[in-house]
């Protein structure tokens, strides 16, 4: 096999974890559909799908290979390291910037990597985050809602409320002067947006905020107990501020990737634009 064919072979289906060419401590793993290169779908759309505290980036990518294949979308499944900025420290990308990283950088680096070697949408892509890494999607939503076709975020141990009453993380009083970026509810509106979460995802373990934490700030368990009371919080105080979102609570569930994915891509099949007719061709 030649260089060129043996870099072929691994640019389609499950791929090898590639380092981001702009910061190397950082990669992803992606599911290339095997439409490409040669009938790139119309919508050349691209899912980013964000993993949890564990960091289960493999398992997370292959959850997603049905939906790739069936909609010809490219899946992007980043990694971000723990030990990052502080050797013990599993939390900072879930606050986007944290201990002198700017984790939504980053991941704006990868899609446009990608999305220049297989020739993608980057100026909108959906995003997919589960426990940790739903932290950082409904984040990343206030920031910056123009760069998202659709949302879901499932079952985030904490949530940012959109208020002004709070600081970041809590609250959003002061993006503009710590992400030079404006809050824009307007925008946020018309981003098709899944919460989603199992009934049974009830536990406390872990998500209990300590005043021993670096991430500690008044207000940190004031969205409630749970990971469900908490995306009941946020729905409710989305919708205060003129945001619908889709809150579903799936019966029996816990804290487990699949069901939620599951969720999410049917979720994605029936809000982007031209997919589901796609698929029914």
């Amino acid at each position: 096999m030649s260089a060129v064919d043996h870099q072929a072979h691994f640019a389609l289906g499950r791929t090898p974890s590639f380092a981001c060419q702009a910061d190397p401590r950082f990669s992803y793993w992606m599911h290339v559909p095997r439409c490409y290169p040669h009938e790139i779908p119309a919508h050349r759309s691209m899912v980013v799908a964000l993993h949890g505290t564990e960091r289960n980036v493999p398992l997370l990518r292959t959850l997603f290979e049905e939906f790739s294949e069936r909609f010809g979308v490219l899946v992007v499944a980043p990694h971000f390291p723990a030990g990052i900025g502080h050797p013990r420290d599993v939390d900072a990308y879930k606050y986007v910037r944290a201990l002198g990283v700017s984790y939504d950088e980053v991941l704006l680096h990868i899609v446009d990597e990608v999305a220049a070697r297989y020739d993608c949408d980057r100026a909108k892509f959906m995003m997919f985050g589960f426990s940790g890494g739903a932290h950082f999607a409904h984040r990343f939503w206030y920031l910056y809602p123009e760069r998202l076709r659709a949302l879901a975020v499932a079952a985030p141990g904490s949530v940012t409320l959109p208020t002004q009453d709070s600081d970041w993380w809590v609250g959003v009083k002061d993006m503009p002067q710590r992400f030079g970026r404006e809050v824009n509810f307007a925008a946020m509106s018309t981003v098709p947006t899944l919460l989603v979460v199992g009934s049974d995802d009830t536990s406390t373990e872990l998500i209990t905020h300590d005043r021993a934490s670096p991430y500690w700030m008044e207000g940190a368990n004031g969205a409630g107990r749970t990971r469900v009371d908490r995306l009941r919080t946020l729905h409710g105080a989305l919708r205060t501020r003129g945001i619908e979102t889709t809150l579903l609570e799936l019966p029996g569930v816990t804290h487990t990737y699949a069901p939620l994915v599951t969720a999410a891509t049917d979720f994605f099949a029936k809000s982007v634009t031209g997919l589901q007719s796609l698929a029914e061709r």
